[in-house]
Protein backbone atom coordinates (compact mmCIF):
# COMPACT_ATOMS: atom_id res chain seq x y z
CA UNK A 1 0.00 0.00 0.00
CA UNK A 2 1.37 3.70 -1.01
CA UNK A 3 -0.96 6.47 -0.06
CA UNK A 4 0.33 10.54 -1.12
CA UNK A 5 -1.22 13.52 0.74
CA UNK A 6 0.13 16.76 0.58
CA UNK A 7 0.17 19.33 3.78
CA UNK A 8 1.07 22.75 3.34
CA UNK A 9 2.95 22.19 0.26
CA UNK A 10 5.23 19.26 1.41
CA UNK A 11 4.25 16.10 0.15
CA UNK A 12 4.34 12.67 2.80
CA UNK A 13 3.66 8.89 1.59
CA UNK A 14 2.97 6.35 3.92
CA UNK A 15 2.67 2.37 3.39
CA UNK A 16 0.64 2.00 6.78
CA UNK A 17 -1.21 3.64 9.50
CA UNK A 18 -0.13 6.35 10.65
CA UNK A 19 -1.28 10.08 12.36
CA UNK A 20 -2.91 10.37 9.08
CA UNK A 21 -4.50 6.49 7.62
CA UNK A 22 -6.41 3.93 9.28
CA UNK A 23 -6.34 0.87 8.19
CA UNK A 24 -9.26 -2.02 8.80
CA UNK A 25 -8.53 -5.42 7.56
CA UNK A 26 -11.08 -8.36 7.97
CA UNK A 27 -10.99 -11.62 7.28
CA UNK A 28 -13.93 -14.08 7.66
CA UNK A 29 -16.18 -16.82 6.15
CA UNK A 30 -14.55 -16.93 2.72
CA UNK A 31 -14.48 -13.35 2.08
CA UNK A 32 -11.85 -10.11 2.80
CA UNK A 33 -12.91 -6.45 3.24
CA UNK A 34 -10.63 -3.54 3.56
CA UNK A 35 -11.43 -0.12 5.09
CA UNK A 36 -8.90 2.55 4.82
CA UNK A 37 -9.43 6.06 5.93
CA UNK A 38 -7.65 9.31 5.93
CA UNK A 39 -8.13 11.85 8.73
CA UNK A 40 -7.07 15.11 8.31
CA UNK A 41 -6.61 16.69 12.09
CA UNK A 42 -4.85 19.76 10.26
CA UNK A 43 -6.04 19.19 6.98
CA UNK A 44 -4.50 18.12 3.81
CA UNK A 45 -4.82 17.31 0.21
CA UNK A 46 -4.59 13.89 -1.17
CA UNK A 47 -2.23 12.68 -3.98
CA UNK A 48 -2.85 9.35 -5.01
CA UNK A 49 -3.61 6.51 -3.13
CA UNK A 50 -2.71 2.49 -4.22
CA UNK A 51 -2.48 -1.19 -3.12
CA UNK A 52 -0.74 -3.75 -4.67
CA UNK A 53 -1.84 -7.52 -4.14
CA UNK A 54 -0.37 -10.38 -5.47
CA UNK A 55 -2.35 -12.55 -7.23
CA UNK A 56 -2.00 -16.00 -9.39
CA UNK A 57 -3.53 -16.02 -12.62
CA UNK A 58 -3.94 -19.30 -14.67
CA UNK A 59 -4.16 -19.58 -18.62
CA UNK A 60 -8.09 -20.53 -18.92
CA UNK A 61 -9.15 -17.41 -16.59
CA UNK A 62 -11.69 -15.29 -17.80
CA UNK A 63 -11.60 -11.23 -16.50
CA UNK A 64 -14.18 -9.15 -16.09
CA UNK A 65 -13.16 -5.57 -16.70
CA UNK A 66 -16.07 -3.81 -15.97
CA UNK A 67 -15.84 -0.91 -18.05
CA UNK A 68 -15.81 3.20 -17.17
CA UNK A 69 -19.18 4.10 -18.00
CA UNK A 70 -22.56 2.64 -19.68
CA UNK A 71 -21.22 2.21 -23.48
CA UNK A 72 -17.57 1.16 -22.62
CA UNK A 73 -16.95 -2.71 -23.93
CA UNK A 74 -17.68 -5.36 -20.89
CA UNK A 75 -17.22 -8.80 -20.68
CA UNK A 76 -15.16 -11.94 -20.05
CA UNK A 77 -11.74 -11.51 -21.71
CA UNK A 78 -9.22 -14.29 -22.02
CA UNK A 79 -5.68 -13.70 -21.62
CA UNK A 80 -4.11 -11.66 -24.75
CA UNK A 81 -7.87 -10.21 -25.52
CA UNK A 82 -7.41 -6.15 -24.21
CA UNK A 83 -9.39 -3.04 -25.36
CA UNK A 84 -6.72 -0.71 -27.49
CA UNK A 85 -4.38 1.70 -25.81
CA UNK A 86 -5.48 5.25 -27.26
CA UNK A 87 -2.46 6.78 -26.21
CA UNK A 88 -0.80 5.53 -28.88
CA UNK A 89 -2.58 7.41 -31.64
CA UNK A 90 -1.69 10.12 -33.72
CA UNK A 91 -1.81 13.66 -31.94
CA UNK A 92 -3.76 14.06 -35.32
CA UNK A 93 -6.35 11.73 -34.89
CA UNK A 94 -6.71 12.20 -31.38
CA UNK A 95 -7.88 16.03 -31.65
CA UNK A 96 -10.04 14.92 -35.01
CA UNK A 97 -11.92 11.79 -33.42
CA UNK A 98 -11.98 12.85 -29.75
CA UNK A 99 -11.89 8.99 -29.02
CA UNK A 100 -10.32 9.10 -25.68
CA UNK A 101 -13.24 11.71 -24.66
CA UNK A 102 -15.83 8.67 -23.73
CA UNK A 103 -13.95 6.42 -21.69
CA UNK A 104 -11.55 6.30 -18.85
CA UNK A 105 -8.66 6.61 -21.14
CA UNK A 106 -9.86 10.84 -20.57
CA UNK A 107 -8.48 11.01 -17.20
CA UNK A 108 -6.48 8.07 -16.84
CA UNK A 109 -3.19 6.80 -18.65
CA UNK A 110 -2.39 2.60 -18.09
CA UNK A 111 0.44 0.76 -19.92
CA UNK A 112 -0.39 -1.46 -22.52
CA UNK A 113 -1.46 -5.26 -21.38
CA UNK A 114 -3.36 -6.63 -18.51
CA UNK A 115 -7.53 -5.39 -18.03
CA UNK A 116 -8.95 -2.35 -15.99
CA UNK A 117 -12.72 -2.88 -14.40
CA UNK A 118 -14.34 -0.06 -12.25
CA UNK A 119 -15.78 -0.76 -8.97
CA UNK A 120 -16.40 -4.20 -9.46
CA UNK A 121 -14.62 -7.09 -11.30
CA UNK A 122 -14.41 -10.68 -11.09
CA UNK A 123 -12.30 -13.60 -12.13
CA UNK A 124 -13.80 -16.97 -13.46
CA UNK A 125 -11.63 -19.63 -13.36
CA UNK A 126 -9.51 -22.58 -11.21
CA UNK A 127 -9.65 -19.96 -7.88
CA UNK A 128 -12.95 -17.61 -8.68
CA UNK A 129 -12.24 -14.38 -7.38
CA UNK A 130 -15.02 -11.14 -7.19
CA UNK A 131 -13.91 -7.72 -5.82
CA UNK A 132 -16.90 -5.07 -5.23
CA UNK A 133 -16.29 -1.36 -3.55
CA UNK A 134 -18.80 0.28 -1.95
CA UNK A 135 -16.91 3.45 -1.98
CA UNK A 136 -18.86 4.28 -4.78
CA UNK A 137 -20.00 7.31 -3.76
CA UNK A 138 -16.24 8.96 -2.75
CA UNK A 139 -13.61 7.62 -5.18
CA UNK A 140 -14.31 5.30 -7.70
CA UNK A 141 -12.42 1.91 -7.37
CA UNK A 142 -9.83 1.42 -10.09
CA UNK A 143 -9.14 -2.55 -10.45
CA UNK A 144 -5.81 -3.18 -12.71
CA UNK A 145 -5.26 -6.94 -13.18
CA UNK A 146 -1.55 -7.32 -14.30
CA UNK A 147 -1.26 -10.83 -15.23
CA UNK A 148 2.06 -10.62 -16.71
CA UNK A 149 3.47 -9.82 -13.37
CA UNK A 150 0.70 -12.06 -11.05
CA UNK A 151 -0.40 -8.87 -9.84
CA UNK A 152 -3.57 -7.08 -8.60
CA UNK A 153 -3.31 -2.99 -8.40
CA UNK A 154 -6.04 -0.85 -6.65
CA UNK A 155 -6.39 2.66 -7.03
CA UNK A 156 -8.64 4.83 -5.44
CA UNK A 157 -9.70 7.85 -7.63
CA UNK A 158 -8.60 10.75 -4.77
CA UNK A 159 -6.38 12.71 -6.67
CA UNK A 160 -7.52 16.29 -5.97
CA UNK A 161 -9.85 15.82 -2.70
CA UNK A 162 -9.14 18.46 -0.16
CA UNK A 163 -9.56 17.75 3.38
CA UNK A 164 -10.45 20.50 6.18
CA UNK A 165 -9.45 20.29 9.89
CA UNK A 166 -10.65 18.13 11.45
CA UNK A 167 -12.20 15.93 8.04
CA UNK A 168 -12.31 11.95 7.04
CA UNK A 169 -12.32 10.85 3.89
CA UNK A 170 -12.41 7.05 2.90
CA UNK A 171 -10.08 5.77 0.14
CA UNK A 172 -11.08 2.13 -0.32
CA UNK A 173 -13.87 0.19 1.01
CA UNK A 174 -13.82 -3.11 -0.71
CA UNK A 175 -14.94 -6.73 -0.69
CA UNK A 176 -13.30 -9.78 -1.82
CA UNK A 177 -14.74 -13.05 -2.69
CA UNK A 178 -15.43 -15.95 -4.51
CA UNK A 179 -18.44 -14.33 -5.77
CA UNK A 180 -20.59 -11.21 -6.06
CA UNK A 181 -23.81 -12.88 -5.01
CA UNK A 182 -23.53 -11.16 -1.36
CA UNK A 183 -22.18 -7.56 -2.66
CA UNK A 184 -25.08 -7.16 -5.16
CA UNK A 185 -27.58 -8.54 -2.75
CA UNK A 186 -26.20 -5.43 -0.24
CA UNK A 187 -28.12 -3.18 -2.90
CA UNK A 188 -32.14 -2.46 -3.42
CA UNK A 189 -33.18 -1.15 -7.00
CA UNK A 190 -36.01 2.06 -6.83
CA UNK A 191 -38.15 0.38 -9.04
CA UNK A 192 -39.58 -3.01 -10.48
CA UNK A 193 -41.74 -1.98 -12.78
CA UNK A 194 -40.48 -3.05 -16.49
CA UNK A 195 -41.60 -1.30 -19.15
CA UNK A 196 -42.69 -2.20 -23.09
CA UNK A 197 -41.53 1.39 -24.74
CA UNK A 198 -41.32 3.10 -28.58
CA UNK A 199 -38.14 5.47 -28.96
CA UNK A 200 -37.92 7.37 -31.97
CA UNK A 201 -34.07 7.24 -32.33
CA UNK A 202 -33.34 3.81 -34.00
CA UNK A 203 -35.17 4.81 -37.15
CA UNK A 204 -35.63 8.26 -37.70
CA UNK A 205 -32.61 9.71 -35.33
CA UNK A 206 -32.48 13.60 -35.37
CA UNK A 207 -35.29 13.73 -38.28
CA UNK A 208 -38.31 13.91 -36.33
CA UNK A 209 -41.40 16.17 -36.17
CA UNK A 210 -44.93 15.87 -34.72
CA UNK A 211 -46.09 14.51 -37.99
CA UNK A 212 -43.38 11.64 -38.09
CA UNK A 213 -44.37 11.07 -34.40
CA UNK A 214 -47.87 10.94 -35.06
CA UNK A 215 -47.58 8.46 -37.33
CA UNK A 216 -45.45 6.34 -35.09
CA UNK A 217 -47.77 6.73 -31.51
CA UNK A 218 -50.47 5.56 -34.33
CA UNK A 219 -48.63 2.14 -34.61
CA UNK A 220 -48.97 1.79 -31.00
CA UNK A 221 -51.14 -0.77 -29.42
CA UNK A 222 -52.28 -1.74 -25.88
CA UNK A 223 -49.52 -4.40 -24.90
CA UNK A 224 -47.07 -0.50 -24.55
CA UNK A 225 -46.24 1.36 -21.50
CA UNK A 226 -44.16 4.25 -22.92
CA UNK A 227 -43.77 6.51 -25.79
CA UNK A 228 -40.13 8.41 -25.84
CA UNK A 229 -39.42 11.33 -28.29
CA UNK A 230 -35.25 11.13 -28.83
CA UNK A 231 -32.84 13.88 -29.93
CA UNK A 232 -34.12 15.86 -32.97
CA UNK A 233 -36.50 17.93 -31.50
CA UNK A 234 -34.35 20.81 -30.61
CA UNK A 235 -32.88 23.65 -32.11
CA UNK A 236 -29.32 22.34 -31.14
CA UNK A 237 -28.16 20.21 -28.41
CA UNK A 238 -27.60 22.39 -24.98
CA UNK A 239 -30.63 24.76 -26.17
CA UNK A 240 -33.36 23.04 -24.34
CA UNK A 241 -35.61 25.84 -23.71
CA UNK A 242 -35.82 26.29 -27.98
CA UNK A 243 -37.63 23.35 -29.68
CA UNK A 244 -37.06 23.41 -33.26
CA UNK A 245 -40.70 25.28 -34.33
CA UNK A 246 -40.37 23.90 -37.97
CA UNK A 247 -40.21 20.18 -36.77
CA UNK A 248 -42.93 21.06 -33.94
CA UNK A 249 -44.74 24.59 -34.24
CA UNK A 250 -46.61 24.59 -31.23
CA UNK A 251 -43.84 22.99 -29.13
CA UNK A 252 -43.62 19.49 -27.47
CA UNK A 253 -46.75 19.83 -25.32
CA UNK A 254 -49.29 18.43 -27.93
CA UNK A 255 -47.43 15.61 -28.36
CA UNK A 256 -46.93 15.18 -24.49
CA UNK A 257 -50.92 15.21 -24.56
CA UNK A 258 -51.87 12.81 -27.91
CA UNK A 259 -48.95 10.34 -25.83
CA UNK A 260 -50.93 10.71 -22.20
CA UNK A 261 -54.55 10.35 -24.10
CA UNK A 262 -53.03 7.11 -25.69
CA UNK A 263 -52.95 6.06 -22.00
CA UNK A 264 -48.84 5.99 -22.40
CA UNK A 265 -45.85 7.44 -20.18
CA UNK A 266 -44.65 10.58 -22.07
CA UNK A 267 -40.73 10.06 -22.20
CA UNK A 268 -38.34 12.92 -23.68
CA UNK A 269 -34.02 12.93 -24.36
CA UNK A 270 -32.08 15.28 -22.31
CA UNK A 271 -28.38 15.67 -22.16
CA UNK A 272 -28.12 17.74 -19.47
CA UNK A 273 -24.69 17.99 -18.86
CA UNK A 274 -22.83 19.09 -22.16
CA UNK A 275 -23.67 21.44 -25.17
CA UNK A 276 -22.89 21.32 -28.75
CA UNK A 277 -20.00 24.22 -30.43
CA UNK A 278 -22.80 24.99 -32.65
CA UNK A 279 -25.35 26.01 -29.89
CA UNK A 280 -26.83 29.31 -28.75
CA UNK A 281 -24.89 28.47 -25.27
CA UNK A 282 -21.71 27.85 -26.06
CA UNK A 283 -21.69 31.53 -28.48
CA UNK A 284 -23.54 33.31 -25.79
CA UNK A 285 -22.44 31.89 -22.31
CA UNK A 286 -18.53 30.90 -23.21
CA UNK A 287 -17.98 30.84 -19.08
CA UNK A 288 -20.16 27.92 -18.80
CA UNK A 289 -17.90 25.41 -20.52
CA UNK A 290 -15.41 23.28 -19.03
CA UNK A 291 -12.11 24.43 -19.51
CA UNK A 292 -8.49 22.74 -18.60
CA UNK A 293 -6.09 24.73 -16.72
CA UNK A 294 -4.98 26.26 -19.89
CA UNK A 295 -7.96 27.92 -20.68
CA UNK A 296 -8.82 25.62 -23.60
CA UNK A 297 -12.45 23.82 -23.93
CA UNK A 298 -12.35 20.42 -22.80
CA UNK A 299 -13.95 17.98 -25.75
CA UNK A 300 -16.97 15.37 -24.30
CA UNK A 301 -16.98 13.77 -27.52
CA UNK A 302 -17.00 14.56 -31.40
CA UNK A 303 -20.74 13.94 -31.96
CA UNK A 304 -22.89 16.77 -33.95
CA UNK A 305 -20.98 19.80 -34.70
CA UNK A 306 -18.08 18.40 -31.48
CA UNK A 307 -19.64 18.83 -27.98
CA UNK A 308 -18.71 19.89 -24.75
CA UNK A 309 -19.19 19.43 -20.58
CA UNK A 310 -20.94 22.51 -18.65
CA UNK A 311 -18.84 23.47 -15.70
CA UNK A 312 -20.48 22.66 -12.58
CA UNK A 313 -18.55 25.08 -10.79
CA UNK A 314 -20.27 27.75 -11.94
CA UNK A 315 -23.45 28.47 -10.30
CA UNK A 316 -25.40 29.78 -13.62
CA UNK A 317 -24.96 25.98 -14.94
CA UNK A 318 -26.10 24.46 -12.00
CA UNK A 319 -29.15 26.83 -11.98
CA UNK A 320 -29.97 26.17 -15.92
CA UNK A 321 -29.97 22.32 -15.43
CA UNK A 322 -32.14 22.52 -12.44
CA UNK A 323 -34.70 25.29 -14.70
CA UNK A 324 -34.22 22.68 -17.46
CA UNK A 325 -35.74 19.66 -15.98
CA UNK A 326 -38.09 21.54 -13.80
CA UNK A 327 -39.54 22.92 -17.46
CA UNK A 328 -39.86 19.11 -19.02
CA UNK A 329 -41.75 18.11 -16.12
CA UNK A 330 -44.32 20.99 -16.30
CA UNK A 331 -44.50 19.75 -19.69
CA UNK A 332 -46.09 16.89 -18.49
CA UNK A 333 -43.04 14.40 -19.15
CA UNK A 334 -43.09 11.79 -16.89
CA UNK A 335 -40.17 9.53 -17.66
CA UNK A 336 -36.79 10.92 -18.56
CA UNK A 337 -33.80 9.45 -20.92
CA UNK A 338 -30.61 11.33 -19.48
CA UNK A 339 -27.83 11.06 -21.85
CA UNK A 340 -23.92 11.89 -22.16
CA UNK A 341 -23.76 11.45 -18.37
CA UNK A 342 -20.18 10.12 -17.69
CA UNK A 343 -19.31 14.00 -18.62
CA UNK A 344 -20.58 15.60 -15.79
CA UNK A 345 -17.08 15.15 -14.05
CA UNK A 346 -14.76 16.40 -16.91
CA UNK A 347 -13.99 19.28 -14.67
CA UNK A 348 -14.51 17.87 -10.87
CA UNK A 349 -15.94 20.11 -8.12
CA UNK A 350 -13.27 22.11 -6.27
CA UNK A 351 -11.17 19.90 -4.09
CA UNK A 352 -13.29 17.18 -4.83
CA UNK A 353 -13.08 13.74 -6.85
CA UNK A 354 -14.56 12.72 -9.78
CA UNK A 355 -16.87 10.55 -7.73
CA UNK A 356 -17.83 12.81 -5.73
CA UNK A 357 -18.79 15.42 -8.55
CA UNK A 358 -20.83 12.03 -10.70
CA UNK A 359 -21.99 12.17 -7.37
CA UNK A 360 -23.20 15.55 -6.96
CA UNK A 361 -24.55 15.94 -10.37
CA UNK A 362 -26.87 12.32 -10.64
CA UNK A 363 -28.17 13.72 -7.26
CA UNK A 364 -29.33 16.90 -8.59
CA UNK A 365 -30.82 15.04 -11.69
CA UNK A 366 -32.69 13.39 -9.05
CA UNK A 367 -33.76 15.69 -6.88
CA UNK A 368 -35.58 17.62 -9.45
CA UNK A 369 -37.02 14.52 -11.34
CA UNK A 370 -38.61 12.92 -8.15
CA UNK A 371 -41.70 10.79 -8.77
CA UNK A 372 -40.43 11.02 -12.88
CA UNK A 373 -39.04 8.07 -13.95
CA UNK A 374 -35.23 8.44 -15.08
CA UNK A 375 -33.40 6.24 -17.82
CA UNK A 376 -29.25 7.04 -17.27
CA UNK A 377 -27.20 6.27 -20.28
CA UNK A 378 -23.63 7.00 -21.15
CA UNK A 379 -23.68 7.16 -17.53
CA UNK A 380 -20.65 6.22 -14.77
CA UNK A 381 -22.69 2.60 -13.72
CA UNK A 382 -21.97 3.04 -9.49
CA UNK A 383 -23.30 6.51 -9.19
CA UNK A 384 -26.85 5.32 -10.88
CA UNK A 385 -26.71 2.51 -8.29
CA UNK A 386 -30.11 2.75 -6.37
CA UNK A 387 -30.49 6.44 -7.77
CA UNK A 388 -31.69 5.79 -11.53
CA UNK A 389 -34.69 3.51 -12.20
CA UNK A 390 -33.40 2.12 -15.11
CA UNK A 391 -29.93 2.30 -16.37
CA UNK A 392 -28.14 1.57 -19.85
CA UNK A 393 -25.57 -1.27 -19.42
CA UNK A 394 -24.19 -1.41 -23.30
CA UNK A 395 -23.85 1.39 -25.84
CA UNK A 396 -25.98 2.19 -28.57
CA UNK A 397 -27.56 -1.04 -31.39
CA UNK A 398 -25.81 -0.78 -34.36
CA UNK A 399 -28.36 -1.28 -37.46
CA UNK A 400 -25.61 -3.49 -38.46
CA UNK A 401 -24.03 -5.97 -36.23
CA UNK A 402 -20.37 -4.21 -35.65
CA UNK A 403 -19.21 -0.76 -36.48
CA UNK A 404 -16.46 -0.10 -39.42
CA UNK A 405 -13.20 -2.08 -38.61
CA UNK A 406 -11.13 0.77 -37.92
CA UNK A 407 -13.51 2.12 -35.09
CA UNK A 408 -13.58 -2.05 -33.73
CA UNK A 409 -9.98 -1.25 -32.87
CA UNK A 410 -9.96 2.17 -31.49
CA UNK A 411 -13.81 2.71 -29.60
CA UNK A 412 -14.49 0.87 -26.96
CA UNK A 413 -17.80 2.98 -26.27
CA UNK A 414 -18.73 2.99 -30.11
CA UNK A 415 -22.04 1.80 -31.38
CA UNK A 416 -22.20 -1.66 -32.14
CA UNK A 417 -24.85 -4.61 -31.78
CA UNK A 418 -22.48 -7.34 -30.73
CA UNK A 419 -21.02 -5.29 -28.06
CA UNK A 420 -24.11 -3.92 -26.44
CA UNK A 421 -25.49 -7.61 -26.65
CA UNK A 422 -22.22 -8.70 -24.49
CA UNK A 423 -22.64 -6.16 -22.14
CA UNK A 424 -26.45 -6.91 -21.67
CA UNK A 425 -25.13 -10.54 -20.58
CA UNK A 426 -21.72 -9.76 -18.36
CA UNK A 427 -23.45 -6.84 -16.87
CA UNK A 428 -27.11 -8.73 -15.52
CA UNK A 429 -25.81 -9.00 -11.93
CA UNK A 430 -26.57 -5.36 -12.02
CA UNK A 431 -30.38 -6.26 -13.25
CA UNK A 432 -33.18 -5.57 -10.26
CA UNK A 433 -30.09 -5.46 -7.86
CA UNK A 434 -29.08 -1.54 -8.53
CA UNK A 435 -31.13 -0.79 -10.80
CA UNK A 436 -33.57 -2.33 -13.74
CA UNK A 437 -31.32 -2.73 -16.86
CA UNK A 438 -31.37 -1.52 -20.35
CA UNK A 439 -30.44 -3.48 -22.83
CA UNK A 440 -31.59 -0.89 -25.66
CA UNK A 441 -33.72 -1.45 -28.55
CA UNK A 442 -34.84 -4.55 -30.47
CA UNK A 443 -35.50 -4.21 -34.27
CA UNK A 444 -37.65 -6.76 -36.47
CA UNK A 445 -38.38 -4.62 -39.06
CA UNK A 446 -36.83 -4.89 -42.88
CA UNK A 447 -36.27 -1.41 -43.81
CA UNK A 448 -33.59 0.77 -42.79
CA UNK A 449 -31.75 -1.98 -40.95
CA UNK A 450 -28.81 -3.96 -42.25
CA UNK A 451 -28.94 -6.63 -39.52
CA UNK A 452 -30.06 -10.37 -40.62
CA UNK A 453 -33.10 -11.63 -39.55
CA UNK A 454 -31.60 -13.95 -37.35
CA UNK A 455 -29.28 -11.38 -35.92
CA UNK A 456 -32.49 -9.31 -35.45
CA UNK A 457 -34.22 -12.17 -33.78
CA UNK A 458 -31.67 -12.95 -31.17
CA UNK A 459 -31.19 -9.35 -30.21
CA UNK A 460 -34.36 -8.96 -29.19
CA UNK A 461 -34.74 -12.61 -27.35
CA UNK A 462 -31.73 -11.43 -25.19
CA UNK A 463 -33.00 -8.13 -24.79
CA UNK A 464 -35.95 -9.58 -23.29
CA UNK A 465 -34.10 -11.76 -21.35
CA UNK A 466 -31.70 -10.01 -19.45
CA UNK A 467 -33.04 -6.33 -19.32
CA UNK A 468 -36.02 -4.73 -18.07
CA UNK A 469 -36.87 -2.44 -20.01
CA UNK A 470 -37.65 -3.49 -23.94
CA UNK A 471 -37.30 -0.38 -26.51
CA UNK A 472 -37.85 -0.47 -30.20
CA UNK A 473 -38.53 1.91 -32.92
CA UNK A 474 -40.11 -0.61 -35.15
CA UNK A 475 -43.74 -0.16 -36.21
CA UNK A 476 -44.71 -3.30 -34.30
CA UNK A 477 -48.66 -2.85 -36.07
CA UNK A 478 -46.44 -3.43 -39.37
CA UNK A 479 -45.37 -7.08 -38.68
CA UNK A 480 -46.31 -9.95 -40.17
CA UNK A 481 -46.96 -12.79 -38.70
CA UNK A 482 -43.30 -14.40 -38.72
CA UNK A 483 -42.27 -10.98 -36.54
CA UNK A 484 -45.29 -11.03 -34.64
CA UNK A 485 -44.64 -14.72 -33.31
CA UNK A 486 -40.46 -13.30 -32.47
CA UNK A 487 -42.40 -10.65 -30.39
CA UNK A 488 -44.90 -12.76 -28.70
CA UNK A 489 -41.82 -15.24 -27.98
CA UNK A 490 -39.97 -12.60 -26.79
CA UNK A 491 -42.33 -10.84 -25.03
CA UNK A 492 -43.12 -13.88 -22.72
CA UNK A 493 -39.62 -14.06 -21.82
CA UNK A 494 -39.79 -11.04 -20.88
CA UNK A 495 -42.65 -11.06 -18.08
CA UNK A 496 -42.05 -15.00 -17.09
CA UNK A 497 -38.07 -15.32 -18.47
CA UNK A 498 -35.58 -15.39 -15.17
CA UNK A 499 -31.74 -15.96 -16.18
CA UNK A 500 -30.26 -18.63 -13.86
CA UNK A 501 -26.27 -18.36 -15.65
CA UNK A 502 -23.94 -18.11 -18.00
CA UNK A 503 -20.17 -19.36 -19.17
CA UNK A 504 -18.38 -18.46 -21.98
CA UNK A 505 -16.81 -21.36 -23.92
CA UNK A 506 -15.00 -19.62 -27.12
CA UNK A 507 -17.11 -17.50 -28.89
CA UNK A 508 -19.99 -18.82 -27.44
CA UNK A 509 -21.63 -17.75 -24.41
CA UNK A 510 -23.90 -20.52 -22.79
CA UNK A 511 -26.99 -19.13 -21.07
CA UNK A 512 -29.35 -20.84 -18.17
CA UNK A 513 -32.78 -19.88 -18.12
CA UNK A 514 -36.02 -19.97 -16.12
CA UNK A 515 -39.01 -19.89 -17.93
CA UNK A 516 -42.54 -20.75 -16.49
CA UNK A 517 -40.92 -23.19 -14.29
CA UNK A 518 -38.72 -24.95 -17.01
CA UNK A 519 -35.05 -25.14 -16.94
CA UNK A 520 -34.02 -23.78 -20.82
CA UNK A 521 -30.76 -23.37 -22.20
CA UNK A 522 -29.70 -20.73 -25.15
CA UNK A 523 -26.04 -20.67 -27.13
CA UNK A 524 -25.41 -17.62 -28.20
CA UNK A 525 -22.35 -17.01 -30.68
CA UNK A 526 -21.05 -13.55 -30.07
CA UNK A 527 -19.03 -13.53 -33.49
CA UNK A 528 -21.66 -14.21 -35.18
CA UNK A 529 -24.71 -12.88 -33.24
CA UNK A 530 -26.52 -15.81 -33.40
CA UNK A 531 -28.71 -17.74 -31.01
CA UNK A 532 -29.38 -21.31 -30.45
CA UNK A 533 -31.08 -23.76 -28.27
CA UNK A 534 -29.09 -26.92 -29.58
CA UNK A 535 -25.44 -27.28 -28.94
CA UNK A 536 -22.93 -26.75 -31.64
CA UNK A 537 -19.75 -28.84 -32.14
CA UNK A 538 -18.00 -25.33 -32.17
CA UNK A 539 -18.76 -25.13 -28.31
CA UNK A 540 -15.39 -25.46 -26.22
CA UNK A 541 -13.39 -24.19 -23.76
CA UNK A 542 -11.72 -20.92 -24.23
CA UNK A 543 -9.04 -19.99 -26.23
CA UNK A 544 -5.65 -19.86 -24.54
CA UNK A 545 -3.57 -17.27 -25.72
CA UNK A 546 -0.04 -16.86 -24.45
CA UNK A 547 2.16 -13.89 -23.26
CA UNK A 548 5.41 -13.76 -24.48
CA UNK A 549 6.55 -11.06 -21.63
CA UNK A 550 4.90 -13.27 -19.20
CA UNK A 551 7.47 -14.80 -16.67
CA UNK A 552 5.93 -17.70 -15.17
CA UNK A 553 3.23 -19.29 -17.49
CA UNK A 554 0.83 -21.18 -14.82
Amino acid sequence: MEITYRIDGKEFKTECTDDYIRIEDRKQSGRRTVVVTCDAPDGLTLVSAEILMQHTYHLDDLILANGYQSWTETREFTQGEYLSDLYKLPKLVVEKSHLRCYGSQAFWKFPAGGHLGFDFSWIRGKEPFFIGSFNYKNAYLLIRFEEKEDQLRLLSDCEGKHLGPGQSFVLFDYVIAENGTEYFSRFRPRSFKRLLGYTSWYNHYQNISEPILDEALAGIDARFDLFQIDDGFESAVGDWMEVDRQKFPEGLQPMVAKIHNKGLRAGVWLAPFVAEEKSKLVAEHPDWIARDEKGNKIFAGGLWSGFYPLDLNVPDVVEYIRNTLRHYSQLGFNFFKLDYLYACNFKPLKGMTRCETSEFAYRLLREELSGKLILGSGAVLSNAFERFDYCRVGPDVSLTFDSAPHKRILHAERVSTKNTILNTIYRSPLNQKVFLSDPDVFMLRDTNNKLSFTRRTALTRLNALFGSILMTSDNVSAYDEKKKRVLEEALTLFYRGNVLSYERHDQVVEIWYDLCGEKKKFYYDFQKGTLSDKKRTLLRKPALRRNPGRKNQK
